[in-house]
């Protein structure tokens, strides 16, 4: 039986230190005939980790790593991920496969190379009230360009990012009405949602190309492995001839041992308490989607308008596009050693959750916060 020969393009592979490096997976047990398109070269093929990738030149390679001069040949494979390296970047335009291992390989042929946003939706009665939202979340892996949001709500977001090898951020951020998703100077007035204070040292302006709106962030040294906490508070306002909500965004500082304002915005045609509570794992940049990104979430809470607390104790999976189209199947959730949930994405590490499939209970619901800001 005749089986095709799978063509992979130059432009979905990663370079990593003048390495230009193919991931992906392998389905079958047996023998995988490859070969580059193009001027050839040395490939370096070797297995992905269990664990996944955690950094660009991930050292385990070493240990496995199979070299075939010219840049084809054939080796006996095992399901798994697979990275398949060449060692002259931009003289190859394809890597091709073949061979019974080949059969239902799957590798991402689109040109976006981020891993695929994940996300934890927290399950609500439309029917409650919720003027505080408050979470945790412990980031395990910081590699460049990620954002992992503990506080997400209808109108906007809230979390930490890795911006550079020496910045981080904190992050509150509430979109504008209306439809535009690119240029905020083309939003009316009225629908502009408004900054009416921010906490010291942060940065507010308008945002656009995701939406619109009004971002606020501080420049802060969060750390891996470090727990913290986020809180958003929601107020329903009337002004003029319509209804509005004051959002704020509060951070805990564990060297202060306080809670600290980031930013309190008013949103326009509004009126709501928060709803579409929601959490995720972001790579916003793709030069290095091939890194595992991986947070726990938790303990979750809402506090009512009727001053009642209550644990978001159920919550169901999604992604973006790129993971429901299938492109990347590197994801994955449950509870974490901890008792939390956790999500990661990229790393080219999977579970076999998929979207809408609802979480584990978690086993260790913890408690929610003892004095809330002033």
């Amino acid at each position: 039986m005749h089986q095709e020969t799978l063509r992979i393009p130059a432009f979905t592979a990663y370079e990593e230190k003048g390495t230009l490096v193919w991931y992906g997976e392998i389905k079958q047990t047996g023998p995988l005939v490859f070969a580059l398109e193009g001027k050839s070269s040395d490939l370096f093929i070797e297995k992905v980790p269990a664990t996944g990738i955690r950094e660009v030149g991930f050292e385990g390679f070493t240990k496995t790593v199979r070299c075939f001069v010219g840049g084809q040949g054939t080796i006996s494979v095992t399901p798994g991920y697979w990275r398949f390296a060449l060692k002259a970047p931009g003289k190859a335009e394809a890597l091709l496969l073949s061979g019974p291992a080949s059969k239902d390989a799957h590798f991402n042929l689109k040109e976006r190379k981020n891993a695929a946003s994940v996300h934890l939706s927290y399950a609500l009665e439309k029917t409650t009230r919720a003027e505080w939202f408050y979470n945790e979340i412990t980031v395990r892996t910081t590699p460049l360009y990620s954002y992992y949001m503990a506080c997400g709500f209808a109108r906007g977001y809230f979390g930490i990012q890795v911006n550079s090898p020496t910045e981080r951020r904190i992050i509150f951020s509430i979109w504008d009405s209306g439809n535009e998703g690119v240029d905020r100077s083309k939003v009316a007035d009225e629908d502009q949602v408004k900054l009416l204070a921010k906490g010291e040292g942060v940065v507010a302006s308008g945002f656009g190309n995701e939406g619109t709106g009004g971002h606020s962030h501080l420049v802060y040294p969060w750390k891996q492995d470090t727990t913290y906490k986020f809180l958003v508070h929601a107020e329903p306002v009337h002004v003029g001839n319509g209804q509005q909500t004051i959002y704020s965004g509060y951070f805990w500082f564990p060297e202060k041992r306080t809670w600290g304002l980031i930013a309190r915005f008013r949103a326009p045609k509004d009126g709501n308490y928060l709803s579409g509570l929601y959490s995720f794992n972001e790579n916003f940049g793709g030069d290095n989607g091939q890194l595992l990104r991986l947070a726990e979430f938790g303990p979750s809470w809402i506090r009512t308008s009727e001053d009642k607390w209550q644990e978001l104790a159920a919550a169901s999976f999604s992604c973006d596009a790129t993971g429901r189209a299938k492109d990347r199947l590197d994801f994955a959730a449950g509870v974490a050693k901890s008792g939390r949930w956790y999500l990661s994405n990229g790393g080219f590490v999977k579970n076999g959750i998929a979207y809408k499939d609802p979480l584990p209970p978690r086993k260790q619901h913890g408690k929610p916060p003892e004095t809330l800001p002033a």
